[in-house]
């Protein structure tokens, strides 16, 4: 995005403050025209007051630059307090657009974005982005209408001598605009590196177990020194060329005042000016002072507003082919048909991965997928609540296209039991009622007893109020996974999907939760991709995927007659398992007895 459509975007998120904008620019103003007023009143306190012998003119003198400093004290408060109320409402709007939209991108998007990436956008660089919105924006235009203000009253004092002493300001002018234009690529090359850097913290720190199981922690920080490195070198050359600018910015102020003194103090001595006007012009000159020596700050300033929001604007700006509809539909009464027509789907950039899928399920029927790792199980899964779109064919839920209906109602009657199940950090109870955060205790504690996380549970002593710590750090695989079924079947959805849903529990607490599941399935399409024979053993239909297509479907006595890759699979990896969980059903029922 060009720098001027940029700064013009970024100006757009002010329009709905423009009483709070009015009376900060106004203030500006105000402030600027009192400051030039100020020069002039010295004059006439010179030339009426000191060489006219008049005591009386330097009293009125005083008198109103005491009372302009009342109403500059007012003024400046009000540009002051506005500005930086500005600064933090743009900051909290362009907060909320950058993560609504990273919340309803796609999966397709996640895949490749970085979660460092993302949180160095958020933070950094809305950060940099709202100091220059509130403050830079008018600490600029206050230095720009003051160095006018300045230009006009030195030619309005003496024509001749104020071009004179004017003559460093096309250079100080020219130089200021090329130092913003040379510094703006420069600080999107920190802004992109510091990017990089919170990614390669936020990796390092998220698997801090493997780093420790591994004993890799110098190869960490090695990794994190490097990146590290590579920042400070980006930053050191903003610092090189602030640093060569900045003193020549200071030079021009000296090389005017070096013009007065040279031209206009001969002719204040022979009375062609007044002492006032030399005194006045000169103050003109030092009134910039400070705005000089800030103007490398505000245009570097600005430069990384620029570059940072142009960083956030990526992410606002990326296409969501998921979006919902104007027209989409929503489903009343889902009764959990899914059907695949004719189904492809490839990850960009990556071969395809199902390969024209045709399949029909009922309400109510169970359907187990099954096949090597990378057949396209869970991307079947993953189309049904629309996380991708397929390039060809459709999904129906109840003879719906799901690229025509709302994607919340569709979503909020699925429920997802992922293999690696995620925690937020918060309490148990929340976590379970994650989907439905009006539920009442009792039925958090109905469906966690259904899950069989209930007795665990009430082993803390905090019961169901226990704090689980970040992404469930504090439970145990099998803990979590049974938190994730209870937040699943409290949606209480019509189609469930179970990922692997019990890879992560012993052989008889998954012989518990299949119990469980097994009347809980009743009335809902269930879709279960597992590697357990006793959840094959009881599907409507089993679906074996093979390099993304189906390559057998039926039911288990019917794919083990037809010794196909099925049978394959059965005799390698499940026969043991069979033998297995019959001895354990043997057991449990001694244990019943």
């Amino acid at each position: 995005m060009k720098k001027a459509g940029v700064y013009q975007r970024l100006i757009g998120y002010l329009n709905p403050y423009w009483k709070q904008v009015a009376i900060t620019y106004i203030s500006v103003i105000a402030v600027t025209l009192l400051k030039l007023a100020i020069p002039q009143i010295v004059k006439r306190a010179i030339d009426n007051g000191i060489d006219a012998d008049n005591a009386q003119a330097l009293y009125v003198a005083g008198g109103i630059i005491l009372g302009l400093a009342i109403v500059l004290g007012v003024g400046s408060f009000a540009m002051m307090y506005y500005g930086l109320w500005l600064t933090h409402r743009i900051a909290y709007d362009l907060r909320n657009v950058f993560y609504n939209t990273v919340q309803s991108l796609p999966f397709a998007f996640h895949d490749k974005a970085q979660t460092g990436d993302l949180m160095s956008r958020a933070t950094a660089d809305i950060t940099e982005t709202e100091r220059f919105m509130g403050m830079g924006l008018r600490d600029l235009l206050a230095t720009g209408l003051l160095i006018g203000g300045v230009i006009v009253f030195m030619l309005l004092e003496d024509p001749g001598v104020a071009t004179l002493a004017l003559i460093p300001f096309p250079v100080f002018i020219y130089t200021a605009i090329r130092f913003g234009h040379v510094m703006r690529p420069m600080i999107r090359h920190i802004q992109d590196q510091m990017g990089i850097l919170a990614t390669t913290m936020q990796e390092s720190m998220t698997g801090i177990g493997v780093v420790k199981a591994f004993a890799r922690e110098s190869h960490e920080l090695q990794k994190f020194d490097r990146e590290n490195d590579l920042w400070f070198d980006h930053r050191y050359r903003v610092i090189r060329s602030w640093g060569n600018n900045w003193p020549f910015f200071t030079f021009t102020l000296s090389v005017s005042i070096f013009l007065l003194l040279l031209v206009g103090g001969p002719q204040a001595i022979a009375g062609q000016i007044t002492i006032g006007t030399l005194f006045a012009m000169i103050s003109y000159v030092l009134l910039l002072n400070g705005p000089v020596m800030r103007i490398g700050f505000l245009i570097n300033m600005a430069s990384t507003a620029a570059a940072s929001a142009s960083r956030v604007f990526e992410i606002v700006d990326t296409p969501n082919p998921i979006a919902e509809s104007a027209d989409a539909l929503e489903l009343s009464g889902m009764r959990g048909q899914v059907t695949f027509e004719d189904v492809s789907f490839a990850y960009e950039g990556k071969l395809q991965v199902l390969d024209h899928i045709n399949f029909h399920v009922e309400p109510g029927q169970i359907i187990a997928l099954m096949g090597p790792t990378g057949s396209g199980k869970s991307t079947i899964t993953n189309l049904i609540p629309r996380f991708y779109d397929p390039l060809a064919g459709r999904v129906l839920v109840d003879g719906h296209d799901v690229r025509q209906v709302k994607l919340k109602k569709l979503r909020r009657e699925i429920g997802i039991v992922l293999q690696d199940p995620f925690l937020f950090s918060s309490t148990i109870a929340e976590n379970i009622a994650y989907g439905r955060p009006d539920a009442s205790r009792e039925a958090i504690v109905q469906a966690a007893k259904v899950a069989h996380a209930h007795k665990f549970i009430m082993e803390f002593p905090e019961g169901y109020d226990t704090h689980v710590g970040e992404r469930g750090v504090t439970l145990s695989g099998g803990q979590k996974q049974r938190l994730a079924i209870a937040r699943a079947l409290l949606c209480d959805p019509r189609i469930l999907i179970l990922d692997d849903s019990t890879s992560s529990v012993d052989t008889e607490t998954e012989y518990l939760i299949q119990q469980a599941l097994a009347e809980l399935m009743k009335g809902r399409t269930t879709f279960v991709i597992a590697q357990r024979l006793l959840t094959l053993k009881n599907a409507d239909m089993i679906l074996v995927l093979n390099h993304g297509r189906v390559v057998e479907r039926g039911k288990h006595e019917e794919l083990l007659n037809n010794h196909g890759l099925y049978r394959e699979i059965y005799n390698l990896q499940l026969k043991d398992q069979e033998e297995l969980s019959a001895l354990h059903g043997i057991e449990a029922a001694d244990i019943k007895a």
